[in-house]
């Protein structure tokens, strides 16, 4: 339901959302946009279980995130960039995700999500063919939300639990480059994608269950520890996802030869 009776952030074009899948697919969408805002790039997210198994912007890949990403020779729009990115940071967590785009997906996007095993998506608009790619996808049975990209969060969040109504201010505050201006440092100087890596850490946190840690490298989420009691877990837990999205790079696990047949979820 809507809140004040106002009207919804989001419109279902395909698909019939459960209750997790809404959660997801709110608190993506508000990471997104705040993130394609704060850096003024296309950014997307994974979602699983209301927090990001990856978020990023669309920074170009190397030759050997292409390799690696398993996307070598389809075509990489800046949006479609962001996607592999988000779904590569632990790719893992990611499978059964839901999606969220800040910006209106593209024929290259769709081509690349219709493979992956994922729930449903959100973005502000779809290009027609890409719609229809994603509809089809899971029998028809495949999510699709269209935001309002006018959309404006009310000033308070509401949560009942237990028969206890609970109320606060929503946090709307946006890290953008204002946020990066003092340097405390001697160096003062701070290379530009160190800075777009700080715009999006600071993001993907504030949509990460708590406690949580983050690691952000070349404009994507590399781990993600969410929701431990401790924050010495938190860093344990998005280290190892660092240490396994970093061990995918190396040339013994690059040059690994798979049977014909094997699922890339196995590989």
């Amino acid at each position: 339901c809507s809140v004040n009776g106002g009207k919804l952030p989001f419109e279902v074009v395909s698909g019939t959302p459960g209750y997790i899948n809404l959660l997801d697919a709110v608190n993506a969408w508000q990471l997104v946009y705040e993130l394609a805002k704060a850096t003024g790039k296309p950014a997307a997210a994974s979602f699983k279980h209301v927090s990001p198994a990856g978020a990023a912007i669309g920074v170009p890949l190397s030759d050997a995130e292409v390799d690696v990403y398993e996307v070598k020779g389809k075509p990489l729009t800046p949006v479609a960039t962001a996607y592999v990115r988000a779904r590569n940071a632990d790719p893992m967590c990611s499978f059964g995700d839901f999606v969220a785009v800040s910006h209106e997906v593209d024929v290259a996007t769709a081509s690349i999500l219709k493979i992956e095993v994922s729930d449903g998506i959100i973005a502000p608009g779809f290009e027609p063919e890409a719609l229809e790619i994603l509809k089809a996808k899971k029998g028809g049975k495949f999510i699709v939300l269209q935001a309002d990209n006018d959309f404006v969060f009310p000033d308070m969040e509401y949560r009942m639990v237990g028969g206890l109504g609970f109320m606060q201010k929503r946090n709307g505050k946006i890290c953008d480059a204002e946020c990066l201006k003092k340097i405390t440092t001697k160096n003062k100087e701070l290379p530009e994608q160190a800075k777009l890596d700080m715009l999006l850490g600071m993001i993907a946190i504030k949509y990460t269950q708590s406690n949580s840690v983050g690691y952000s490298k070349d404009g994507m989420m590399i781990g993600v520890g969410a929701g431990q009691q401790s924050r010495v877990d938190c860093v344990k837990l998005a280290g190892r996802k660092v240490a396994t999205w970093r061990l995918r790079f190396h040339p013994k696990v690059m040059g690994l030869k798979f049977k014909e047949g094997v699922k890339r979820q196995d590989r």
